[in-house]
């Protein structure tokens, strides 16, 4: 399995301070969540972790080897990202669109084979959106656009899974698949990162959390370490409270004003 991992690392947000060098090791099988308040930083971390933006300094490192120095094709068959946003600017079926996770792994002009097929047929089926395989993708909703595109990630089958916000959209019912999802395949030695709001997701799927601060400042570690109130609170300036459920610590956030 492939191996990501950060020296030094600082993101370009323009207008901010160096802050906090970034010295991560993201592990297979282990589920990373990032959190951070609005303008933390969250996108960029993960669009430079992609190679998609230049860090303002220091390295990130796949496979012992700094991510600059090679080809986009080998990168994107070891790494892929879902954006949080996305722009459909040709039409396209949702089939065409998951089968684009595959052009990595062909050559030049090669046609998809029926194993490419097969790959984009069950991702389709695990995301719920098969029964939509021939509908163009600008006729969805904006959760199936979103199932549609971690199944695009799902059939290109990288190693580390970057994803950013990727329950952003959904139903309840979707959310949770899509995060049991994304903890199998952390439980088959993928890599998942990704970037959430909600921190009673990351409290039940997440193995390991970065904190991100607007002003540049980040610590990160295992879960239980990292998902205190008093540091929450801090992120965030919210107050919160705890509550036990189903053998995990939820966060509910403290409401001010006068009650409806």
């Amino acid at each position: 399995m492939s191996k990501l991992s950060t020296r030094d690392l600082i993101i370009n947000v323009p207008g901010r301070p160096d802050g906090f060098a970034l010295n991560l090791s993201v592990e297979p099988a282990q589920v990373w969540g990032v959190l951070g308040p609005n303008g933390a930083g969250k996108t960029t971390l993960l669009h430079t972790l992609a190679g998609l933006l230049p860090a303002r300094s220091g390295q990130v490192v796949l496979n012992d080897t700094d991510l600059g120095e090679q080809k986009r094709r080998d990168i994107a068959r070891q790494l892929g990202l879902v954006f949080q946003e996305r722009q459909d600017s040709f039409p396209a079926t949702v089939m065409e669109t998951a089968l684009i996770g595959r052009h990595p792994w062909l050559s030049p002009w090669e046609s998809e084979r029926g194993e490419d097929q097969a790959l984009a047929e069950q991702a389709l089926t695990a995301l719920d959106v098969d029964h939509l395989s021939g509908r163009l993708l600008n006729t969805l909703s904006g959760g199936e656009r979103q199932r549609v595109a971690i199944a695009t990630l799902m059939t290109q089958n990288p190693d580390i899974w970057l994803l950013d916000e990727p329950t952003n959209h959904l139903d309840l019912h979707h959310q949770v698949k899509v995060m049991n999802l994304l903890a199998d395949q952390a439980g088959a030695g993928k890599t998942v990162f990704l970037c959430l709001h909600d921190l009673n997701l990351a409290a039940r799927w997440c193995s390991h959390v970065l904190l991100l601060y607007t002003n540049g400042d980040a610590c990160w570690g295992p879960a239980g370490v990292m998902l205190e109130p008093s540091a929450l609170e801090q992120l965030y300036n919210q107050k919160l409270i705890t509550v036990e459920a189903d053998g995990a610590t939820l966060f509910v956030p403290v409401r001010s004003g006068p009650k409806p």
